[in-house]
């Protein structure tokens, strides 16, 4: 998904400058033709032409750090805050795929027991990309969302429920 996104701003990106540049160019060509009409008259080089070569280079950073710039450091950030807040009894998983419960913690090791002989593998906290425990706590916490149909259906049953007391009261 990535990939497809990162060509697709590529592809984009060499299309708006492949534009700007036969833009500029064709200006260039203006400029040379009124030069050669008018060589008697003096003329002051316009500005126009400047600034329609950098607009579209501005605005394809612009779009470059929206698309792919700044959600890729939101997912680093995440990553690093998910590696900083580990604790002991943790389960969690490397980016080689190796699933352990955290034992111990060091400043940038993490010492992990994996299958069940019990066998303790020393990693770095760079090496951790998933904290299983952390993500089922924050599941958990959650409280589970009803669908409209449920909610709907609780409201009706609460409707019946109150009018069968006010006839049984009557």
């Amino acid at each position: 998904m990535l990939k497809k996104r990162i060509f697709s701003v590529v592809a984009s990106a060499s299309a708006l400058a492949y534009m700007a540049g036969t833009n500029a160019m064709s200006v260039f060509a203006e400029e040379e033709t009124q030069a050669a009409t008018a060589a008697a008259a003096p003329q002051m080089t316009p500005t126009g032409s400047l600034v329609s070569m950098f607009l579209p280079m501005v605005i394809l950073f612009a779009l470059l750090y929206f698309i792919a710039i700044r959600p890729q450091k939101k997912r680093d950030q995440e990553m690093k805050d998910m590696q900083a807040n580990i604790q002991i009894g943790d389960e969690i998983v490397t980016g080689g795929g190796i699933v352990g419960m955290v034992v111990s913690i060091g400043d940038d090791t993490v010492v992990i027991e994996t299958g069940g002989a019990k066998h303790k593998l020393r990693i770095k906290n760079w090496a951790i990309t998933e904290n299983v425990s952390a993500a089922e706590r924050a599941k958990a916490a959650k409280p589970a969302k009803k669908s409209a149909i449920e909610t709907s259906a609780v409201i009706d049953d609460a409707v019946k429920t109150s009018k069968k007391k006010k006839n049984t009261e009557e």
